[in-house]
């Protein structure tokens, strides 16, 4: 499984992963052509996972600027499909399915003789109703360890900024290692989860209060299905969390598959307040002390 080099530009799985905005046609066209050439470039497989880009466009726009595409297509080097024919393809979206579809998409790519794969996913369905949205966040947090860290794979997520709410934009921006934005920075969200880059794990950071319950569901669901043996939790940069939260955390840790705690690092003084007042909490926890 796997067999073609993996050292896709960029190195590690925390450069492979990247949340690209753009605010304009013009934006979106410079990452989509930059994104192909290299690929191309490095003979990999490419595949365009469009939403509300018509799938047409995307190839006049590559052959409007000299990329041909049209080739590509009929060797096999370039797909362009829609995100209801795979994040969307089942009745909900649904992590774990997708999960499975990237090994496949990465196997198959290999079989066919390409150095790897390399995707462009349009996320701007996150930012209607459609089922099984609220997971894409969990989805983000899962797939650097469960994907990136397993598999020679280069995916940018694009978030069209004009499609998507800021806060909703931001929250799922901060759960990506790397970030690419041709305008300025967006919103800070208020509670943000990422995944570790160098162990298995996530990182908190911020305030996270009632109004960051669906924040806080998504890290715990990616918490308890993650299949890493050892998982380690980084808080130092956590302001505050609440009861509540806490007890997600701790529940998920709990109905984890693998048997090892959860471990604990840089809690602050109030979470450890909260486990010397409710000693019941720690169970699936191994706390580093302060």
């Amino acid at each position: 499984m796997h067999e073609k080099d993996s050292s896709l530009e960029g190195g590690t799985a925390a450069d492979r992963h990247v949340a690209v905005e753009y605010s304009s046609d013009d934006e979106w066209a410079r990452h989509l052509l930059a994104f192909v050439r290299a690929g191309f470039a490095r003979d990999e497989q490419v595949r365009y996972f469009a939403d509300s880009t018509d799938p047409g466009r995307v190839i006049r726009t590559l052959m409007e600027h000299d990329v041909d595409a049209a080739s590509a297509v009929r060797r096999g080097q370039l797909m362009v499909t829609t995100a209801d024919e795979t994040y969307l393809a089942g009745a909900r979206f649904d992590p774990d399915a997708m999960m499975g579809v990237w090994h496949e998409s990465v196997d198959a790519a290999v079989a066919q003789g390409f150095n790897g794969l390399r995707a462009i996913g349009e996320m701007s369905w996150g930012g209607r109703g459609i089922e099984g949205a609220e997971r894409l966040l969990e989805y983000e947090l899962r797939i650097h360890h469960e994907v990136f860290e397993q598999a020679p794979l280069r995916a940018w997520c694009f978030y069209d900024r004009r499609l998507l709410p800021r806060t909703t934009l931001g929250v799922l921006r901060e759960a990506h290692l790397a970030k690419a934005a041709v305008a300025g920075p967006g919103e800070t969200p208020v509670f943000s989860v990422a995944p570790l880059a160098a162990r298995p794990g996530f990182r908190l950071a911020g305030s996270a209060g009632y109004e960051c319950r669906q924040i806080v569901a998504s890290a715990a669901a990616a918490l308890s299905a993650s299949p890493a043996e050892s998982l380690t939790l980084d808080l130092s940069a956590l302001d505050h969390l609440d009861i509540a939260a806490l007890a997600d955390i701790v529940s998920a840790a709990r109905r984890r598959p693998a048997a090892a705690p959860v471990r604990l690092l840089g809690a602050p003084a109030a979470v450890h307040r909260m486990l010397q007042l409710f000693p019941e909490l720690r169970a699936g926890l191994e706390v580093a002390e302060l």
